[in-house]
């Protein structure tokens, strides 16, 4: 239907709440963010599209602003050619999940700025990622791009309809079901071996460069070596966080991760810092110490939830509740990395005596370890007390100094999937490091979100900034939240996350499905997603939707009791499981086979505020296997029939934890030393590497 007023002829992203959108509400384009009524307007007018998506901590989406969005001569064309069409990736993730698709199966290698070129029917026919102002590296100027597209549109060339065809079919064949049968051990121990085989044995993460931590990879990794009788996958995850901790990824002064490294030994990062990844990190920097306890991992996750809450920390609500911002910028004054960067006479002037012993610690000398700066990094090994707290002192010193640098943008805008997200990286790590105020923070975002952002129907929707709702909910959101509300019931007992944690997936099964098992990532109701919706178990940065909810549902299961929960969760598995050749791009889905299958659900019997109950609850929350699960029942006969601690007492001493596997459960456990040893003690049978791993 067309609007009924047609947009007017000018920059209509002043009326956003996109940090990102507003960076270019200034263009001298024609900009209009995805909505219907853009949509309409190409159709009405038959004008190719231009579509453009990125995100404000982009640091190659603010050259390409520069360089030809605010040029007066390439706006003009734009305008006069294309309807221009400005997304923020974080906020439609869905229409960027297309469109990056859709780039990947012209042979392009994707990235972001995307841009890509539609008919009016949002059909993409060609694209690409940045152009230049001026032809250079073999690439087209983007005005001579601008030129061709809109001369093949015009001329109805035979690029466009076949193109648009071919990647129409593309697309669908992407998002078509290819359900299967459930997962085996043998599926699991191939692709554990296969990616444990991509691993950099050196320097961690996987091998080459650029090095992303790829948490969702290394948490499947790391969960699975408790499935069998191996280290592997827990000593493949130890060695990257331990170099990531302490490269120049890591920010040594402000805490937290950057989002990845452009070389091979963690060195030189790009700078931006994404809540997702630190989320993520924070989980496994939590599982890493529970297994290995180190000085090292509880500093970094302490830096780490610092910086949540010094730089991340949104607007509070009336309720005082505060979620986190959804990242901060690579760039500042124009420049990459200028906030983080030092020269050895800066280091000098700031410290003085002390700037010798930092610059051997930090690996800070005259001609600089990137482009004649330093980028500090932990190059020596741990020293005395009196060192270590020489060092400590020195680090508050410089990021005194650096406050006072023009700091690099944030983008403040809450998203639900990504505090979702961190919201269970903060709890796992309250248990593990004993911290509980970052649980009560946890608590904070969880309400924060569930307040500005739910929906009547039961769902949370995705964006929210400046008072507002920004993007409608997706499968994601609804995943994340309802994980992130099962670990606040597991760790605090209260009940009432259970049934937001319930009405979420409840909402997910009402508004998601795929009619096959699975879910597609836009709800049944989203008017402005063309072509197909997505469908995909595959996990990126972030793990797929598919993925989470498979694990809520597992995790469900096992809590409740309720076999229905189980069913849902068997149907998501199977919905992808046909396609085998591709289960190694999804490892969450295949870490919530297992935990559908192997959980070790630990049941306290007896009062939960009883001493003991909290020391054995203790216990459970901070085991280093992640198919724990903990239930808190004061009175076992109350739990359903079918589950397996049903009618279980709680002993003499006040408390018992009973360890149920596959149904059964164990004998009552009175210490928590003894239910420590009998939580690492999953693996049943030798672990056996697919043939031809080494």
């Amino acid at each position: 239907m067309a609007p009924s007023v047609p947009l007017p002829a000018a920059n209509l992203l002043r009326h956003e709440t996109s940090p990102y959108l507003l960076q270019h509400a200034n263009n001298p384009v024609h900009w209009r963010a995805w909505s219907v009524a853009a949509l309409e307007e190409a159709r009405v007018q038959n004008r190719p599209i231009l579509l453009s998506i990125g995100y404000a901590a982009c640091h190659w989406c603010h050259v390409m602003a520069h360089e030809s969005f605010e040029d007066p001569d390439t706006a003009a064309q734009m305008n006069a050619t294309f309807v221009n069409i400005k997304v923020d990736r974080e906020e439609r993730p869905d229409i960027d999940a297309i469109y990056m698709a859709a780039l990947h199966a012209l042979g392009e290698q994707g990235g972001w700025p995307l841009t890509m070129f539609l008919t009016p029917e949002g059909e993409p026919f060609w694209g690409g990622t940045y152009f230049p102002p001026e032809p250079r590296w073999g690439r087209p100027s983007f005005r001579q791009v601008l030129t061709g597209v809109a001369e093949a549109y015009r001329t109805g060339h035979e690029m466009v309809t076949h193109n648009s065809r071919a990647l129409r079919q593309s697309l669908a064949a992407m998002a078509a079901p290819r359900p299967g049968a459930l997962l085996t051990p043998a599926h699991l121990d191939q692709v554990a071996s296969a990616l444990l085989r991509l691993t950099d044995p050196v320097e961690g993460g996987l091998a080459g460069a650029p090095k992303f931590p790829n948490a969702p990879i290394f948490r499947f990794v790391w969960q699975d070596s408790f499935r069998g009788d191996h280290g592997i996958g827990r000593e493949a995850m130890h060695l990257m966080l331990e170099k990531m901790s302490q490269g120049g990824i890591y920010d040594h002064l402000g805490g937290g991760f950057s989002r990845y490294s452009t070389d091979a030994v963690w060195l030189v990062p790009h700078f931006e810092k994404m809540l997702y990844d630190n989320g993520q990190l924070l989980e496994l920097l939590a599982l890493a110490h529970a297994d290995r306890p180190s000085p090292l991992y509880a500093a970094r996750a302490a830096e780490t939830v610092g910086w949540l809450d010094r730089d991340m920390t949104g607007a509070c609500n009336a309720a005082g509740q505060a979620a986190f911002a959804a990242s901060e910028d690579a760039d500042s004054e124009g420049e990459e990395g200028k906030f983080y960067v030092w020269s050895q006479s800066e280091i000098d002037r700031v410290l003085g005596p002390d700037a010798a012993s930092f610059s051997s610690a930090y690996d800070v000398t005259p001609s600089g370890n990137w482009e004649g700066k330093n980028i500090l990094r932990r190059v020596t090994p741990p020293g005395t007390d009196a060192e270590e707290t020489a060092l400590a002192r020195s680090r508050e010193k410089l990021l005194e100094v650096r406050a006072a640098r023009v700091r690099p943008g944030r983008d403040d805008k809450v998203l639900a999937d990504w505090n979702g997200l961190t919201i269970a990286g903060l709890v796992r790590a309250a248990a593990v490091f004993d911290e509980p105020e970052w649980l009560a923070r946890a608590e904070s975002a969880f309400d924060f979100v569930m307040a500005e952002l739910a929906n009547v129907d039961g769902r949370v929707h995705h964006a929210w900034r400046l008072g507002r709702v920004a993007a409608a909910g997706l499968l994601d959101d609804q995943a994340a939240m309802a994980r992130a509300a099962l670990t606040l019931f597991e760790a605090t007992g209260n009940t009432a996350r259970l049934a937001q944690a319930t009405r979420l997936a409840e909402a997910a099964l009402a508004h998601f499905p795929d009619g096959h098992g699975g879910f597609y990532t836009s709800a049944n109701d989203a008017s402005d997603v063309p072509l197909t919706r997505p469908r995909t178990a595959g996990d990126n940065a972030t793990p797929a939707g598919n993925g989470v909810m498979a694990e809520v549902l597992a995790r469900l299961a096992h809590l409740t009791g309720d076999p229905a929960w189980r069913g849902h969760a068997e149907a998501v598995i199977r919905a992808f499981t046909g396609a085998e050749d591709q289960l190694a791009a999804m490892p969450s889905l295949l870490a919530a086979a297992d935990l559908l299958e192997e959980a070790t659900d630990v049941v306290i019997a007896g009062d939960p505020a009883h001493p003991l109950a909290r020391a054995l609850g203790a216990t459970a929350l901070a085991a280093a296997d992640p198919t724990v699960t903990l239930l808190r029942a004061p009175d076992p006969a109350g739990l359903p029939e079918g589950h397996p601690a049903h009618g279980k007492q709680a002993g003499q001493a006040g408390a018992s934890a009973y360890v149920c596997r596959r149904g059964t459960c164990g004998l009552p456990l009175s210490d928590p030393a003894a239910l420590a040893l009998e939580l690492g003690r999953r693996s049943r049978r030798p672990f056996r590497p697919a043939s031809g791993s080494s």
